[in-house]
């Protein structure tokens, strides 16, 4: 009899639970679906933040180089796309974006591998380890970051034979700054030569990073010095007419003195949160 008792309360409290838990949802159902809408809200805002963001970031480079009496074609927007989610970047493709660009070997990987479009281009802009190089040499099209011959041996060697040559452009520290990597411009030539040995790499061009906080002057005199360094190197490597300068702060000066790709990141998908690293 106990038993029977014991077995009729807990189908009572079933019963019981299983009402507050009804009633619980009823009440939250309201906040769930406008936790919902909001959310939509916020993607579509973002979307629209995004797209208007890339468009106006083009319309400033087709006024620059119109201003500077280039041919939009000459010059090549990269989104710079590092610690931002895949969905940015497809947000970006679709208000017309197709050159991407990353900093950091492992998460330019697992995009570069998760993304479903064909018809991109992906460019490495970040220093690049000897552990590194077999992923960015199987999976992407660009790097603009060799400043030694063991890397560029390392991506060659490792460059799918059934993919076109990879593309690459020496790195240069134009502005002799320790903090800075990239070969010495005296430096070049030679790593341009070694560069022809090595028939699974193309080389294009060369790439900086400035020195920070230069007056608007010594940025542009840096920039000239670049494009006078390649001038002179493409009449013995033909295939030298890349210039990678310019960044969100900088771009239009650098096409005014000549970029043909220029790196911009926060101007397109928003600053990044600072970290205490």
């Amino acid at each position: 009899m106990s038993m029977q008792n014991s077995d009729q309360g807990a189908y009572i409290r079933r019963i019981v639970d299983t009402e507050i838990n009804l009633v619980s949802f009823s009440l939250a159902q309201p906040v769930i679906m406008q936790t919902i809408v909001n959310k939509k809200n916020e993607i579509i805002m973002t979307n629209l933040l995004l797209s208007s963001r890339l468009k106006a970031v083009n319309e400033r480079i087709i006024a620059s180089a119109g201003a500077s009496g280039r041919p939009i074609h000459e010059v090549r927007l990269l989104a710079v796309s590092k610690t931002k989610p895949l969905e940015q970047l497809e947000q970006a493709y679709q208000a017309g974006q197709r050159h991407f660009a990353e900093n950091y070997a492992q998460e330019a990987v697992e995009k570069r591998t998760s993304w479903p479009h064909s018809g991109c281009e992906w460019h490495f802009i970040g220093p690049l380890q000897s552990n590194k190089t077999r992923a960015i040499a199987e999976h992407y099209d660009w790097v603009h970051t060799v400043d030694r011959f063991k890397i560029a041996k390392r991506l060659n060697d490792q460059r799918p034979s059934k993919r076109a040559p990879l593309k690459v452009l020496i790195q240069v520290n134009i502005s002799n700054d320790p903090a800075k990597s990239g070969v010495l411009t005296e430096e070049v030539y030679a790593l341009a030569k070694q560069l022809l040995t090595l028939p699974a790499l193309e080389f294009k061009g060369l790439m900086t990073i400035t020195a920070a906080n230069l007056s608007k002057d010594d940025l542009k005199a840096q920039f000239l010095q670049l494009k006078s360094l390649r001038d002179t190197l493409i009449q013995d490597f033909s295939s030298c007419t890349e210039l990678s300068m310019g960044m969100s702060a900088d771009f239009e000066l650098a096409i005014e003195c000549g970029a043909t790709m220029v790196r911009v990141g926060s101007e397109i998908f928003g600053a990044r949160p600072t970290t205490t690293e």
